[in-house]
């Protein structure tokens, strides 16, 4: 995102008011089940805070920089592109979720933790040549390299994502939650499209999402005003899947990514990629695009054992292969 510090009225909690800037949107959520030794208070390298558990077979992504409402700054992203990347590419991972810790899910892009022209936002500065104002296509760059790859990453991981929100998602942070394939959220989460009241255009693939879940007109509500929406109204309008109490939402985060950890993993892969490309499709494109993957999938053992398993009358049991 483009720089824009995180809006400061009423709604903003005023622990990370300061840090987050454009696209950034303070990232909180639930600890995975059973949780983790706390880290070393000051230690904000983005392996500390940017945080990775694997357990049967999920990739639980947790976002721990609440003194910032985890706003992200280049490094954090970058570190959590590639463990998108990672999770994608390992057999051993069949799903992931993507939390945070604290009040926020994520309040956008901190500038001010390193990296900052080339990151999550822009500052309009070249550190190089000493210029305040942005090179052209700069700023172009900056979206296209930041948070449109961060949001991408999730879009295109092969599998399953699911987004457990258990404070507020603004900016860039909203956009990260709603990329995900499904989300559940907390009672007290809110989503802010807060690049308005900035006097910025929204990024990381805002325009592209919001139509998609709640068709332009609702889209342009959200971002022509910036209002902060609350979790039940998201899930209303179609953006959320379940709001749930605060104490509830990592168990049935855990329960979810669980039935789809022993599902069929190339198949919801395949399931997921149709989903996404018949937004921007035609019919025809879209059906031979299905027969297509189907003809994939019949490759594939769990395609074998699920029709074995009709067959013989038992509940199958899925590899992931």
């Amino acid at each position: 995102m483009t720089s824009s510090p995180h809006e400061t009225r009423d709604d903003t909690p005023s622990a990370g008011r300061d840090a987050a800037l454009g696209g950034a949107a303070r990232a909180g959520g639930a600890p995975p089940p059973g949780g983790r030794p706390a880290r070393e208070a000051g230690d904000d390298s983005p392996e500390a805070v940017v945080t990775c558990t694997t357990e049967d077979a999920v990739a639980w992504l947790t976002l721990d920089r609440p003194h910032a409402l985890n706003a992200l700054t280049w490094d954090q992203r970058e570190r959590l592109i590639g463990l998108l990347a990672d999770a994608s590419a390992d057999d051993a991972v069949r799903a992931v979720v993507l939390t945070g810790r604290g009040r926020g899910f994520c309040a956008g892009a901190d500038l001010r933790g390193g990296s900052g022209s080339n990151g999550s936002g822009s500052s309009g500065n070249d550190n190089s040549t000493g210029r305040t104002e942005p090179a052209a296509g700069q700023v172009a760059r900056t979206v296209e390299r930041g948070a449109q790859r961060l949001i991408a990453a999730v879009l295109d991981c092969e599998k399953p994502v699911i987004a457990a929100v258990n404070g507020t998602a603004a900016g860039i942070g909203a956009h990260l939650s709603l990329a995900c394939d499904l989300v559940l959220a907390a009672e007290e989460a809110t989503f802010v499209e807060v690049f308005v009241r900035r006097g910025l255009v929204p990024d990381g693939g805002g325009a592209y999402l919001l139509p998609r879940l709640v068709g332009p007109q609702r889209a342009k509500e959200l971002m022509f005003f910036g209002d902060s929406l609350p979790a039940a109204e998201a899930a209303r309008l179609g953006l959320v899947n379940r709001v749930l109490p605060a104490g509830e939402l990592a168990g049935t985060a855990r329960d979810w990514a669980h039935r789809l950890a022993t599902g069929p993993t190339r198949a919801l892969a395949l399931t997921k990629r149709l989903v996404n490309a018949s937004l921007d499709t035609d019919r025809s494109a879209a059906f031979a695009a299905e027969a297509w993957a189907q003809e994939i999938n019949m490759t594939t053992r769990d395609a074998r054992e699920g029709v074995a398993s009709f067959a013989q009358r038992r509940s199958p049991v899925f590899e992931g292969r």
